[in-house]
């Protein structure tokens, strides 16, 4: 992390899907750091008692909050707006709203639900993170963390467009950063394992081998990241059993991997 803002200004960073979960933990740690935080979630209420919560975490902390739908072009436009009329850079981004989608695809999920999984987990991204990074890049300065997934490199039967949207998530993070690595400007990708937040529940994953797997603890998934990010990885993949699944999958054809991913996504009764 390469926070430019003077002595007299805390550095700024904005969240998404900072309401629970792993984006309320990365907002945290970006407080404990010394960061004021513009964080933006859907869910109004959620958003309020965590921004609350976030401003008692350390004394200065300024949280600005943005209720705001990512997964409409409006909601994009809203937050950067937001942004703007602090006027203050934004130093450090985590782009880490998401969902899933669970069940079949041809038979059993809902189209225009894997739309919004689509409008959500890669345009809103894609369109916020294109407004954020050229600021950065004329400041000469800044830290993007794009939270994508061990999914990213594991086909994901019953959840194919997520899984899919990891994928790209991954993909697009190591390609800007190789784009902006020399001129200031630094990219890490955030790839957990399964985790212990509302992700499954919303997902109605409730029953699947992985649901009922053991998880990580949101903080640590969060704590991984600050460190990945401080050190410019290009990527960071938290917890020994994620690291050893995303290695197996080097060695693994794309139908294996599939295969595997796929008896973590049955449901088990």
């Amino acid at each position: 992390m390469n926070p430019t803002s003077t002595e007299a200004q805390r550095p700024l960073a904005l969240v998404t899907g900072a309401s629970s979960g792993i984006g309320y933990e990365l907002a945290r740690k970006l407080a404990q750091r010394g960061y004021d935080l513009v964080v933006v979630a859907d869910n109004a209420e959620k958003l309020t008692e965590a921004a609350r919560t976030l401003s008692a975490v350390d004394e200065p902390t300024q949280v600005e909050v943005v209720h705001a739908d990512l997964s409409q072009r409006e909601g994009v436009k809203k937050v950067y707006e937001s942004v703007q009329a602090l006027q203050r850079p934004v130093d450090l981004l985590a782009a880490n709203a998401g969902v899933g989608v669970y069940g079949g695809f041809s038979d059993e999920t809902d189209l225009e639900e894997e739309i919004s999984l689509i409008n959500l987990n890669v345009t809103s991204q894609v369109h916020l993170i294109k407004l954020i990074s050229r600021d950065m890049l004329e400041r000469g300065a800044g830290d993007i963390l794009i939270t994508s997934s061990v999914a990213g490199v594991l086909p994901g039967p019953r959840m194919a467009v997520y899984a899919a949207s990891k994928a790209f998530l991954r993909s697009f993070g190591q390609a800007i950063r190789n784009e902006l690595k020399n001129q200031g400007v630094n990219v890490t990708v955030l790839m957990p394992g399964p985790t212990d937040t509302d992700f499954f529940e919303r997902a109605e994953m409730q029953g699947t081998v992985v649901d009922e797997s053991a998880k990580d603890d949101p903080a640590e998934v969060a704590e991984a990241a600050m460190r990945a990010l401080a050190g410019g990885d290009d990527h960071v993949v938290p917890g020994a059993k994620n690291k050893l699944q995303v290695g197996a999958a080097k060695l693994m054809s794309d139908q294996a991997k599939a295969k595997v991913h796929g008896k973590q996504t049955q449901r088990k009764h």
